[in-house]
Order: C-alpha cells, then sequence, then structure tokens
C-alpha cells in the first residue's frame, strides 16, 4: 500500500460554504478571486482579506480565466490586496499572470490550472521550470496517464478531479456560450448551453438513414451535457497511482452539497487510508452509508469519466435531468434555549413533516415533532423561504444538534 497521503480539496463560492468546506473534513479549499475566477456567478467570491481558514487547512485562490492585457494590468493593481488573504497557493492557466503573481506575491504557491490541459510528464516538467509546485491534470488523464506522469516528473505535486460536473469540451475550452449567448466560458461566465435541452435529427451525408444515437426525454435531448464524475468506490486506484490532492468540483453548488460531497470523501479516504489491510476492508464496507449519500445531492447520472480508458475519446452524455432524492431546507443557527434554535430557511419547512439534520460527525437526525416559531416565539405552520424562524426539535436529543448542521427533506 502506498504511504501517499492525499489531501481532500473542497469547492467553495463564497466565505460561508468556505467554512462548510473546512468543518466537513476537506484539508483544503478553493475560491475564486474576483474578478479573475471562471465562476463569475458565484456570489461572494472575492480577494476580501476577511477570508480566514482554520490551523492546519489550506486555502487556494482560483485565478483561471483567459486574460487580456487590461487584466493583467488590474492583476498587478490587485496583487497588495491579494497578499493579506492567507492563500496558500493560486490556481492559474496564464503564464503572464503567474509571472505577475510570483514577482508580486513570491511567498504563495502556483498551482497550474486544468483549463491549461496539461497531460504529459514533459509538459508537466516544463511547468515545474517555469515556478509551478502542483499541476492539475486536464480531465481526460487516465489513471495509467497519472502513473507514468508521477514517476517520470519528479516530485512535483499532481492533483485530479474526482467528484462533479464535466464538461463535453477538453478541460474546459468551450465556445458554446460565447456563441450562442455572447458570454464566454473562458472568461468566467458560462450560461452552460452543453445543459440545455435541444431538439434535433443528426444524419451524416454519406450514410443516410444512419442516425447519430442520443437519449431524449420527452421531447428534448441532452446530448451535449455529460454525467457527473464520482470516483468514491476508486480512491484506492487513485491513491497508488501518486495523486497528491483529490478535487471536488463544485463552486457554484449549495452548501448542502458541499458538505454532503465533502463528508462522504472524507469518511471514504480515511478508510482507505487506514494501514491496517483487514481493518481497511472493514472500514471500507462502512461507508456504503457514505457513498448512497452522493444520490442526495443534485447530481447528473455518475460515471468515472476518463479514469479508465473506455472513454478516453469521448464523453458521458446524460440521460435526463438532475437526480435529487432530498430538498436543502435550511441552515441551523445560534441556540436560543434549550432545544430551541435559529433557522435561516432556504426552502419553506412545514409542520408535520419530517426533516433530516446532518452535521459533520452526526450523520442524520430525523424529526417530525418539531415546532415553527416565528421571530416573536409565536408558534406558526411554517417557516418560509429566506427567512429566519426558530426550531423547537421536539423530543429528540438536542444535545446532539449544534450550529451550522443543515436541514434536509425528502422530495
Amino acid at each position: 500500500m502506498s504511504a501517499r497521503i492525499p489531501e481532500l480539496l473542497s469547492p467553495a463560492g463564497n466565505a460561508r460554504k468556505l467554512k462548510v468546506a473546512y468543518d466537513y473534513g476537506a484539508d483544503a479549499a478553493y475560491i475564486g478571486v474576483s474578478p479573475f475566477s471562471l465562476r463569475k456567478a458565484c456570489e461572494g467570491e472575492s480577494a476580501d482579506s476577511e477570508i480566514s481558514k482554520p490551523v492546519g487547512k489550506k486555502l487556494y485562490g482560483a485565478l483561471n480565466m483567459l486574460f487580456y492585457d487590461q487584466d493583467i494590468t488590474l492583476l498587478e493593481q490587485m496583487a497588495p490586496q491579494l497578499g493579506k488573504v492567507p492563500y496558500d497557493a493560486f490556481i492559474v492557466s496564464d503564464l503572464g499572470a503567474a509571472r505577475v503573481l510570483r514577482e508580486r506575491l513570491p511567498d504563495v504557491d502556483l498551482h497550474l490550472s486544468t483549463q491549461s490541459s496539461c497531460m504529459n510528464s514533459r509538459a508537466v516538467r516544463e511547468y515545474a521550470s517555469l515556478g509551478f509546485k502542483r499541476i492539475i491534470l486536464g480531465r481526460e488523464a487516465s489513471i495509467d496517464d497519472i502513473r507514468r506522469i508521477k514517476d517520470k516528473a519528479g516530485d512535483i505535486e499532481i492533483e485530479v478531479f474526482v467528484h462533479g460536473a464535466m464538461c463535453m469540451a477538453v478541460s474546459g475550452r468551450c465556445l458554446l456560450s460565447a456563441a450562442l449567448s455572447a458570454r464566454s466560458g473562458n472568461r468566467g461566465d458560462c450560461t452552460q448551453p452543453c445543459r440545455w435541452k435541444y431538439r434535433l435529427a443528426l444524419e451524416e451525408e454519406s450514410r443516410p438513414g444512419q442516425y447519430m444515437p442520443f437519449f431524449e426525454d420527452g421531447n428534448f435531448s441532452t446530448i451535449l451535457s455529460s454525467r457527473d464524475l464520482c470516483m468514491i468506490n476508486h480512491l484506492q486506484d487513485l491513491v497508488d497511482a501518486g495523486v497528491d490532492s483529490l478535487k471536488i468540483e463544485g463552486r457554484m453548488k449549495s452548501m448542502y452539497y458541499v458538505a454532503v460531497v465533502t463528508r462522504s470523501y472524507r469518511h471514504m479516504l480515511d478508510a482507505v487510508l487506514c494501514p491496517d489491510a483487514s481493518a481497511r476492508m472493514e472500514k471500507v464496507a462502512d461507508c456504503g452509508k457514505y457513498v448512497s449519500e452522493l444520490e442526495n445531492v443534485s447530481h447528473r447520472e455518475y460515471t468515472t469519466g476518463f479514469f479508465y480508458g473506455d472513454e478516453r475519446y469521448g464523453f458521458s452524455p446524460a440521460r435526463g435531468n438532475y437526480i435529487s432524492n432530498y430538498r436543502f431546507l435550511g441552515v441551523v443557527g445560534k441556540r436560543k434555549s434549550p432545544g430551541v434554535f435559529e433557522v435561516e430557511a432556504k426552502y419553506k419547512i412545514e409542520k408535520g413533516q419530517t426533516i433530516e439534520l446532518i452535521g459533520p460527525e452526526v450523520f442524520s437526525i430525523a424529526i417530525s415533532d418539531f415546532v415553527i416559531y416565528d421571530q416573536e416565539m409565536n408558534e406558526k405552520n411554517q417557516a418560509n423561504i429566506n427567512s429566519i424562524s426558530y426550531l423547537k426539535f421536539g423530543d429528540c436529543d438536542s444535545g446532539l444538534i449544534r450550529e451550522g448542521f443543515l436541514i434536509r427533506g425528502r422530495i
């Protein structure tokens, strides 16, 4: 068994999600640096000096869009502000931007973004010579590719995506959004036209009557929309291949998504890294409930992507819409009195329904006998979306419940 201990790296679309990522088991988290991020729609991404991280955790700032001259000028101007945030590394694909960061902030490491489509050991060594400490490989790399690169590229760190949305383009180099809606995905403004539903018939001229197969949902098809990546049952292969960082995609997803996916991969990775072989097998088997949890967040059909080579020159189209068994209902806030907590509703919560609370170390608590109060502590029948209410959690052991727990309900 490999002695390598890879980090678990989780997404953070804003400061609140950043805290969730750390609380639910991430060793490191990444957040976009506005206005240079590839996820401009993530509210709250910034170079804000108030962003913090716990002791022993790491924070990476993503500046991975394609840069024009005016962007480089702005980056030079913002460098002192970036230096006030406790970044351990910057994720960057543009070499001009990398040079600015290396010169202005030499104590912060550089990680090469997957947007650079680095796929071979010679390229890895070349980027290392330019000052990059870590390479985030293109998502088209197989496990065999990773192993060969690690064998030939020396001590440079390798990071790969293990979970989340995939793209029909090569490592995100897509022009569909720019062509169809004048908003560039390579500048952080993607409208995701690959997820749109299309109705069409495809027939090649020299092959009359031979139609391209695609899957339909009603009268429409999502032939450009890939399945989601899920490698939770294959972490041992990635550890053995020498991967240094296991990355979860999803800066635009909810804090519930970040919590559930991070927690699931945390438990499985810890099980895989158990040094005792027999105990390891038992721990991995016990992680079945965490594997099943990945069905409880919004996702498309799962795939292992390109890791095993069978889909090396293509991708797996998703059949149908997003799948989820649960809806994110709210966030548990401060304790007001014994058993009573402030709750920030993200969706309506109705008296009498069964809700579930999840926490970093509490798998799930099902409750149906809760009481809802308004801010004046008058009882009411419903907590409305985007409102603050108070919930008394019935006869459950409220000592288990803490601020930061998340509330969900079955769909």
